[in-house]
C-alpha cells in the first residue's frame, strides 16, 4: 500500500497495490504492521456499507463525540463518490478546512480519517456503495454532524441539489 498524507494532518490516502496477472489481481486492503508504522489507528471494531440508490446523494458530515470518537477507513466498492473531511480537532492548525477526494471502485483508494474529524460524501454516480472500517462502536447518543453547507467550511460539493436525510439537513450552523 502506498500512503499519502492530505493537507490535514492524519488524513491520509491509501493506494493500493495490485499484483495483476490474466485472471485479475490480487491487493491487500488492510495490514497492521504498514498502519503502525504510520503513526494510524490499527485496532477497527465495526465494518459497515452505506449503499446510495441516486447520483448526488450526500451523507454527512458526521463524527461521533469523544469518548466515542473514532477513526474510520473509508473506501469505495462500487460507483463513485466525493469524499470530504472537516477538521474539527481545535487544536489543530487546519482547524476549520477540509480535504476532498474522488473515491471509486475503479481506483480502488481508501480514505482514513482519524478522530476528531467530520466525514461525508455525495455520489457522484447511481447504485454507489461504500465500506468502511470503524474503531469505536457506534453510540447514538454521541453521534453528531455538522451543516454539509455551512459556509464557515466553504466546501464545493459537485451536485448543486443533493439528495439529504432529515437529519442532515437539520444539523445546525457551526457558529451556532
Amino acid at each position: 500500500m502506498i500512503f499519502a498524507e492530505t493537507e490535514i494532518g492524519g488524513v491520509w490516502l491509501v493506494t493500493l497495490e495490485p499484483v495483476e496477472d490474466h485472471r485479475g489481481f490480487f491487493a491487500r486492503t488492510w495490514c497492521e504492521r504498514e498502519f503502525a508504522a504510520h503513526g494510524l489507528d490499527d485496532r477497527w471494531v465495526q465494518c459497515s456499507v452505506s449503499f446510495n440508490r441516486q447520483r448526488g446523494t450526500l451523507r454527512g458530515l458526521h463524527f461521533q463525540r469523544a469518548p466515542h470518537d473514532e477513526t474510520k477507513l473509508v473506501r469505495c466498492t462500487m460507483g463513485a463518490i466525493h469524499d470530504v473531511v472537516l477538521d474539527l480537532r481545535r487544536d489543530s492548525p487546519t482547524f476549520r478546512k477540509h480535504a476532498a477526494v474522488e473515491l471509486s471502485a475503479v481506483d480502488r483508494k481508501m480514505l482514513y480519517i482519524p478522530r476528531g474529524c467530520a466525514h461525508g460524501f455525495q455520489t457522484l454516480v447511481d447504485d454507489t456503495e461504500v465500506f468502511y472500517q470503524i474503531s469505536a462502536f457506534y453510540a447514538p447518543q454521541h453521534s453528531a454532524g455538522v451543516r454539509w453547507n455551512d459556509p464557515a467550511f466553504g466546501i464545493s460539493w459537485p451536485c448543486p441539489d443533493p439528495i439529504l436525510s432529515d437529519r442532515d439537513r437539520s444539523y445546525p450552523s457551526f457558529e451556532d
